[in-house]
């Protein structure tokens, strides 16, 4: 007997968002593989919180995602990729390149504007 796949029946919008999700996730243990075992103790702390911040929203988009039956919880979610994106993103390109953490306040309070966006999405159902 052949059960449905979970992502069965679902629209593109909420696979990509749980795949996104758990590549997302993945990328964290190793960022925070690497930053335990090869990363030095300045560029720890950085690292740390780039690949704690990447694992929570990773695991959180991976599980919300499939439930998101609106678009404003959609919308939400995928802000809360792109914050996730930009403020760990903008933590690991200061240690790999050198850049400026200049966009980490930006996905920090694009991520926080999207759990309230996803709160208030929810709470309307």
């Amino acid at each position: 007997m052949d059960l449905p796949s979970p992502a069965a029946g679902r629209p593109a919008a909420h696979r990509a968002l749980a795949c996104a999700g758990a590549l997302l996730a993945a990328a964290a243990v190793a960022l925070l593989a690497y930053a335990a075992h090869a990363a030095g103790p300045a560029a720890q702390t950085r690292l740390q919180a780039a690949g704690s911040i990447a694992a929570l929203h990773g695991i959180a988009l991976a599980a919300l995602a499939p439930g998101a039956a609106t678009r404003p919880a959609r919308v939400a979610l995928g802000g809360l990729l792109l914050g996730t994106l930009l403020f760990a993103g903008s933590l690991v390109a200061a240690h790999v390149f050198g850049w400026p953490t200049r966009l980490a306040p930006f996905g920090g309070m694009l991520a926080i504007l999207s759990w309230l966006l996803y709160a208030a999405a929810v709470a309307r159902r």
